[in-house]
């Protein structure tokens, strides 16, 4: 599953420690921003949701997926399992990650590894893929506008980062290096591991590539949930 370096408005929480593995603890954040949660918790699934449907899109179209989605196809054909279980798994797996870069998960957090796998799996039970190209084009690019629409909706919630974004954002705050050089370590990586067990890139990752960064930016100021007297970000 890709990620998107947009910043999310810090908001205050407090926290519970839960022992983690080694002896170490991983801190899970509890809501301390409450406000607007009748509107941010049934955005934060909804956009959730979309976003598992927009990855099955992107599958049945078969153009090309983005580099985390080729990571958890590639293990799907390598080693069984749906594709949507190997979203889930890698996603609480990263999320193990976060217990040395001393991050801190939210609802969104967890929300995100327990349910975007789901809907990918569901979608993939009732949708199937078309065989025309034009079709296969045009269902590839509304996935995409999908998936931006999906990502500025969870993202705007405000309720904690995907896995895959604290993972980023925590590695730049331990090492100093940019988010954009991150990132781009992060999912080259991926997306290597997941041609050499067999996942599929093409087109469609390339127009994924270039396009999520301005759909998000463009969508999240409308979807950021904020407090009284706070105004919506004009751009990101």
């Amino acid at each position: 599953m890709a990620t998107t370096t947009t910043p999310v408005p810090n908001t205050p929480a407090t926290t519970e420690s839960a022992p983690a593995a080694g002896g170490s603890t991983l801190a899970v954040r509890v809501l301390g921003d409450t406000h607007g949660l009748g509107r941010r918790i049934p955005q934060l699934f909804v956009g959730l949701a979309l976003y598992g449907v927009s990855m099955a899109l992107m599958l049945r179209a078969g153009l090309g997926l983005d580099p985390w989605d080729v990571l958890h196809q590639g293990l799907q054909r390598s080693v069984g399992l749906s594709v949507g279980a190997w979203v889930t798994i890698c996603g609480a797996l990263v999320l193990l990650l976060w217990i040395p870069l001393r991050q801190r998960p939210g609802l969104g957090t967890v929300a995100n590894v327990l349910v975007i796998g789901a809907a990918m799996d569901l979608t993939l039970r009732v949708v199937g893929g078309p065989d025309a190209l034009p079709a296969r084009i045009a269902l590839t690019a509304a996935a995409i506008v999908l998936n931006g629409v999906a990502s500025g909706l969870y993202i705007g919630a405000r309720l904690g980062p995907g896995p895959r974004d604290g993972l980023m954002t925590g590695l730049h705050r331990r090492t100093g290096r940019s988010l954009r050089l991150i990132r781009t370590g992060i999912e080259l990586a991926v997306l290597a591991v997941g041609l050499l067990l067999g996942g599929t890139a093409g087109v469609g990752t390339v127009a994924y590539a270039l396009a999520i960064g301005p759909l998000v930016q463009v969508f999240l100021p409308w979807c950021t949930a904020t407090a009284p007297g706070r105004s919506r970000p004009a751009s990101v």
